[in-house]
């Protein structure tokens, strides 16, 4: 295991860099330039409804400006690449696949609507909200309900 240091800046492309992403970066790019360790940049290309076309250039043009180098990024490639978020879906499917078949993981069929009104009904209580855990246990007969729903799953991490 090496002890370099590695910091990550993530911006998303969803339009121009603002001061607290610059802060940010720079924080980070001292921080490693000091420790004389690599600084990374992952594109949070996830959200593809809020991505805007040639965000992800224009914030890293910002960046160039403001004097901040990087060691390894979409451009520039790296030994721990692909570095947009959208380009290592299978890499993540792969570990969410062994999360779930270990049982580290769940698949949650909750709607945003339903989520909202448990909230809502914690803070009615004087309760801290919190996911209750409500889809932690579903039956196959109850997974195979909310498919033909047309539901998507989230997956969630099993705690204790």
């Amino acid at each position: 295991m090496s002890n370099e240091v590695r910091v990550r800046y993530a911006p998303s492309p969803t339009g121009n860099l603002h001061i607290g992403n610059a802060r940010t970066a720079l924080f980070n790019y001292l921080y490693a330039k000091n420790a004389g360790g690599k600084m990374v940049i992952r594109i949070e290309d996830t959200d593809e409804k809020r991505n805007v076309k040639g965000g992800e250039e224009s914030q890293l043009n910002y960046l160039k400006w403001l004097g901040i180098e990087w060691d390894e990024s979409p451009n520039k490639g790296g030994e721990y690449g692909p570095y947009r978020q959208m380009e290592r879906l299978d890499l993540y499917k792969e570990y969410v696949d062994e999360l779930l078949e270990r049982g580290l993981a769940y698949k949650c069929y909750m709607t945003a609507e339903e989520l909202e009104a448990e909230r809502e009904a914690q803070i009615a209580r004087g309760e801290a909200p919190k996911y209750s855990g409500a889809h932690s246990n579903l039956t196959q007969e109850e997974i195979d309900q909310f498919e033909a729903e047309g539901r998507e799953p989230s997956i969630r991490i099993r705690v204790p």
